[in-house]
Order: C-alpha cells, then structure tokens, then sequence
C-alpha cells in the first residue's frame, strides 16, 4: 500500500498542527454508533482520536507518519492524567496562563523519555502560546493575526465578530463591516499557494489541488461568519483572537474529561502510515481519515481505500475531509460502499471547521 507517498516529499520531523482544526462533534457523530468496536484514526495532534473514546470503542488504533505529531497525542494523555480540567485548558493554550511550565512538568510525569525530551526542548514555546499554539500551522495564523490583521480591522471589529446575533445580522456584519478591500487583499496574499506552503501546509500538499487557496478561503468565511454563529467556533477564535474564548473544541471540554481519562488505555499507538493497521488483518468498525486523500493522486488514492475496504468491518464507517481535492468513493468501489448522505448534509451544515469544503461520511455494505 503507498499511503505514505507524501512522506517522501514532506517533512514530518516537527509539529505541523499543534491541534485539531477539524472538528471532532461532526467526526464522532458521522461514526455513528461504535460501542464496543475498534476504531482507527490518524493522529495528526490526538484531539480526535481522543474525542473518539466517547463513543465507548473497544479501542482506538492511532496512526501517523509523524513522531512529532505522535508526541502531541502522548502529551495529551499524560495531561489528561496528572492535571484537572482547569489545567489542561491552560497548558493547551485556550486560556491565558502563568504557570505552563509547571503545568508542562507535571503533564510529562511517567512519559517515556523521548516524549519529555522533545517537549522540554519546546518549553518555552509552550509557556509563550500553550501546547496547542507550537506548530507551524499554529504559528502561520499567529503572524497572520498579531502582524497583518490589525492593518486591516481594529481589535473593536475583530471581538465584535463573536458577539451572538441572527443570521440575517450576521450577513450584514460580513457585508459591511468586515469584507472590506483590505480584507480581501490580505486573504489573496496571505493565503495564496506559495505563502501557504511557505508558512502554513507543506508546498507537496497542494500537489494535488487545482484552483486558488485564497479563493477557497474567502468562500468558507461565509459559512463561519453568516451559516454558523461564530461566538460558536473555537477555531475562528484561535485564529482571530489567539484562544478558544467562550467556545472549545469537543476534546477540550470540561463534560468529556473524566469519561476520555477513563478510556485512555484504549488508545492504540502505531507509528507509521495506515498499512500499520491494514497489514495485520484486524477489521476496524469505523474510520477517521482526516484528509489524507487530499495528499494523494488519484491512483494512489484508489489503491490506499481499497486497502481500507479490506480492513473494513461490515457496515464500517469511513469518515474524512476534502479541502481543495475532492475525494470519494473511487468508481471501481462504489458497489461495496454506501454515502450517508442525508449524515453529510446534517453534518455539514454544522461544521465548524470551516477550511473543509467537503465532509464525507461513507459506509461499507453489509
């Protein structure tokens, strides 16, 4: 299987995401019922796969190319362990703190020793931002929002963003306070192809991706800022104000704590790419795929979820996003999978990840 055909063209030796920017309550929820099944999710900072022991699997196999990203769900665990819920926020950076370095230490306690190294070779970084604010895509926002945002609007505008209102005035907003000329130069330089994959995504992940990033940008900010009430989305709050605010992500959430810390001997680590699960003939009931297919061609793309299929449970669900590629089902798989789609449009419409232009929720015929 060649599902690890973008690790030869990018770097997976540091944290690219520091969090999850997709959004865990329409992931479990397109995963359906999965009580006492074995799920396989990749890791990418751990958010997810974590979110995914509320629906009580059996296990949860993780997989990632990257030891980086594996680091972030490690240091998940041993702060879901040895801190309270109040702790865990601030150490993950979505409130302010002044004791991340006490809190860094503690989280690390009976962590294997390369785990600690590599996060106390980020200590400060942490202290400075949070654990959830280290990774490139993290630091690409943050030059965005503390270097180029306040040219363009006042701290008034951006915290008037996050103030509750109908849709109707939420367009409104859009249309003649926030979408000015200066808005709509700073998404098409900012968020343009090269800049991108300068400073956010690796350049080999737009390989695949016709048409213009910014372009695809400035078309979700509809659906954040006028379809979904942003004094809802933690994401959009990160990125416009540097924490989660009022809102935070599934995993983050002080009703899910106890239940996630009480299931984290269910989490499987495998390093590597899927086959790691795939190639020992286990069948998994359901899958989180982030948007691994996005970075494949299309051929690739059909041999890897073919591969899936064969490691598919009857009736398994396969969950994952397209940003700017779009994927399903390949043809010559179509008999053996069904699209929810009725899933998708409900799933969708709620979608606080808003960089995703489609969420896809597929399920394996019985």
């Amino acid at each position: 299987m060649q599902s690890s055909e973008i690790a030869a063209k990018a770097d997976f030796d540091y944290i690219r995401y520091a969090q999850l920017w997709e959004d865990a309550d329409v992931l479990t929820q397109g995963l359906g019922d999965c009580a006492g099944g074995t799920l396989v999710s990749i890791c990418s900072a751990g958010d997810n796969a974590l979110a995914m022991l509320t629906l009580d699997p059996k296990k949860v196999v993780v997989v990632d190319l990257s030891m980086a990203q594996i680091a972030c769900l490690k240091l998940r665990i041993g702060a879901f362990q040895n801190l309270d819920h109040g702790e865990f926020v601030e150490l993950m950076g979505a409130r302010p703190s002044n004791q991340r370095a006490t809190l860094l230490a503690k989280a690390l306690t009976g962590i294997d020793p390369e785990t600690r190294a590599f996060w106390n070779g980020l200590e400060g970084e942490v202290v400075q931002h949070g654990a959830g604010g280290v990774g490139k895509f993290e630091r690409y926002f943050r030059t965005f929002r503390t270097r180029l945002l306040p040219f363009v609007h006042s701290q008034k505008t951006i915290d008037a963003i996050f103030t509750s209102r109908p849709k109707d005035a939420r367009q409104k907003f859009l249309d003649t306070r926030f979408n000015t000329w200066r808005w709509r130069l700073l998404l098409n330089v900012f968020f343009s192809r090269f800049v991108m994959g300068r400073m956010g995504r690796d350049k080999a992940f737009f390989d695949h991706v016709d048409g213009s990033p910014a372009q695809h940008v400035a078309r979700r900010i509809h659906h954040a800022a006028v379809d979904c009430d942003p004094a809802e989305n933690p994401y959009l709050h990160w990125i416009m104000k540097g924490t989660h605010g009022a809102a935070l992500p599934m995993t983050w959430r002080e009703e899910h704590f106890e239940t996630i810390k009480a299931r984290l001997d269910r989490i499987d680590i495998r390093p590597g790419s899927l086959e790691a699960f795939v190639s020992t003939g286990e069948k998994a009931d359901g899958f989180n795929l982030s948007d691994i297919f996005e970075y494949m061609s299309p051929e690739v793309f059909a041999e890897v979820y073919g591969s899936i299929l064969g490691a598919s449970a009857p009736g398994a669900r396969l969950v994952y996003w397209n940003m700017m590629a779009p994927r399903r089902v390949p043809p010559n798989y179509a008999e053996q999978v069904g699209t929810l789609t009725a899933v998708e449009d409900q799933l969708k419409a709620i979608d606080k990840a808003f960089f995703y232009s489609d969420f896809i929720v597929e399920q394996v015929k019985g």
